[in-house]
């Protein structure tokens, strides 16, 4: 079986296991992200990929929630959204083969996977053709950690309708074979700062709290509101996600799957890191 090697192991994550799971303990510790546990089966959520310096900690939390407590290997399949793609492009998809990370590999499910690339174009990636890129990976580890027996869909949907159309068939695939998946739909919020030529709340300071309490609030409001539509057109006008797409088609797989509510887990930046006129924003929300 061909294994696609990650290309983000050791700069933006710990390369092995027994450092990955040092910082996951660590993580879950925080007490900042803590997920309700009302009795909710929490099935899926929205997480940040930055760095896990910067946002692993919100990840991890919101990842870890989605965990069946009382039976841990209970789940199938996990179906990861990711990936910066614009609209009118066409998806992008691993269909087979396996994703390596420090944990062991991530084995594709082909058959959910095989019923997408009936249904949609998409550009099918490899385990040696395939695009770098953070979205998707910066999540394995904790899949595989916190779900060590389930296979895994990456899929990047562009941010238009038909990652709607995408989220609501994978759900609809597992539900005709019978699995139990949880979705995650990874996206930063927004990019602020003159290195993103993005500028028009100032510096600072007040351009963080800009940010913070306007800009990025109207997008988690829309992914509250379990409302796909809303959160591509919020990024599309106000820079507010960078992969709303994939944010799209996890609701919509969520909505699916028979969610019908939603949980703010935390919100974060890399302004409370590094201070600056540079920064970018992360929020984290779970579904049931």
């Amino acid at each position: 079986m061909d294994t696609r090697k990650p290309v983000f192991a050791g700069s933006w994550y710990p390369a092995g296991a027994s450092d990955c799971e040092r910082q996951i303990k660590e993580f879950l510790k925080d007490t900042r992200f803590q997920v309700p546990t009302d009795g909710a089966s929490w099935l899926g959520g929205i997480v940040p990929h930055a760095g896990w310096q910067f946002s692993g900690s919100l990840a991890c939390n919101v990842i870890s929630a989605l965990k069946e407590k009382e039976a841990e290997n209970s789940v199938d399949t996990v179906l990861v959204f990711g990936m910066h793609l614009p609209p009118h492009t066409a998806g992008y998809i691993m269909a087979e083969g396996a994703w390596e990370t420090p944990f062991g590999d991530l084995l594709i499910d082909t058959e959910i996977a095989a019923g997408l690339t009936r249904d949609f174009r998409f550009t099918i990636e490899t385990a040696t053709r395939f695009t770098p890129d953070n979205t998707i990976e910066l999540q394995l580890p904790f899949i595989k950690y916190f779900f060590p027996q389930a296979r895994l869909v990456p899929i990047g949907p562009p941010a238009e309708t038909s990652a709607m159309e995408i989220g609501k068939k994978a759900a609809e695939l597992a539900r005709e074979a019978g699995k139990r998946i949880r979705i995650i739909g990874s996206t930063d919020l927004t990019h602020y700062g003159p290195n993103f030529g993005f500028t028009s709340a100032g510096k600072g300071r007040e351009a963080y709290e800009w940010v913070k309490n306007q800009n990025d609030k109207q997008v988690i409001d829309a992914m509250l509101a379990m409302d796909p539509e809303q959160v591509i057109k919020e990024a599309l006008t106000h820079h507010n996600a960078c992969c709303p797409g994939a944010a799209a088609a996890a609701i919509s797989a969520l909505k699916g799957l028979g969610a019908k509510e939603a949980r703010f887990v935390g919100y974060s930046s890399s302004f409370e890191h590094h201070p600056g006129d540079t920064f970018v924003g992360y929020g984290g929300v779970v579904y049931h």
